[in-house]
């Protein structure tokens, strides 16, 4: 493959750009950014790749496409990219959902295209391009999703890809996808952003400054809360039925919790704290974090 665009050119798609250029992977880089703030940025990198404003202004066979925007722009994209669109292109994204993403993209792509959605499973809560790094992809799994008829060289290529990252490969279908994450990631996400409204709110009833007296727990949570709102808001309502279900398991066990508490349950809550330590001891054993205290900071 010669010729990558990359749409979008924050967090994710600024770390494609430094992770190609180091790894000399394609010969030709284009950048589709509309944000002035962002090109100054990029052009700052020393990296030799084209910056587009316009996507009609590009006039090259691309060999991949790789959408990094908020999903809610993607039909937009979708259009204007479909005369840059060959038998040969491979389009992906790197979004968080697949399944309802995945339909309006095909509704609005031209015939015989391969779109292969992707999931880098990375990222931070900081977003932008300043914050993009060259071995965000090192070690982590990357999810592509495998559907019936797919194009076989060009999944090969989309693999080979995302390894010369440094990624590793696990490939699933939309549906499969959409469920493990929205208990995964989506959830802890919706959690974390309620929990800090909540000590808001809280602060707010009872004219505390709560927020002075942070312990690690509120502190962690307002990490990921932190997190860019549109993304995170595309991403509950595009998987939006996996979400409720999600919801409602929270919402049930933690009124068991609330009855145990309230009804001085000493065993039971002991068995589910101690259950629940279980799945910290896994996390480490599988390497998804370290094991030094406070998270190695």
């Amino acid at each position: 493959m010669k010729n990558i665009l990359i749409v979008g050119c924050g967090l994710i798609g600024s770390s494609i750009l430094r992770a190609v250029h180091n790894k000399k992977i394609f010969k030709n880089i284009f950048v589709y950014e509309k944000s002035k703030k962002n090109i100054s940025i990029i052009k700052k990198f020393n990296i030799r790749c084209k910056i587009f404003k316009n996507l009609k202004d590009i006039t090259t066979n691309l060999d991949l496409i790789v959408l990094c925007t908020p999903m809610s722009q993607y039909s937009n994209v979708i259009l204007q990219i479909n005369k840059l669109i060959t038998e040969k292109t491979i389009i992906t994204d790197v979004g968080s959902t697949k399944e309802l993403s995945s339909k309006n993209v095909k509704r609005k792509l031209k015939k015989n295209t391969t779109w292969i959605p992707s999931h880098p499973i990375t990222g931070s809560e900081v977003s932008g391009p300043l914050h993009g790094n060259k071995n965000l992809f090192k070690n982590k799994w990357c999810v592509l999703i495998k559907e019936k008829n797919i194009n076989k060289l060009h999944l090969l290529k989309l693999k080979s890809f995302w390894e010369k990252l440094g990624s590793k490969i696990i490939f699933m279908d939309s549906k499969q996808h959409d469920f493990i994450f929205s208990i995964t990631s989506h959830l802890p996400h919706l959690i974390a952003y309620n929990l800090v409204k909540t000590a808001t709110d809280f602060q707010k009833q009872k004219n505390y400054n709560l927020i002075k007296f942070s312990a690690g727990g509120l502190r962690d949570f307002s990490r990921i809360a932190a997190s860019n709102e549109i993304m995170w808001r595309d991403i509950f309502f595009s998987n939006k039925k996996n979400m409720i279900l999600a919801i409602n398991l929270f919402v049930k066990n933690l009124n068991s919790f609330k009855r145990d508490i309230n009804l001085n349950k000493n065993k039971k809550i002991i068995r589910k704290l101690i259950k629940t330590k279980k799945v910290r001891k896994q996390i480490i054993f599988l390497k998804q974090d370290t094991n030094k205290p406070d998270f190695g900071r």
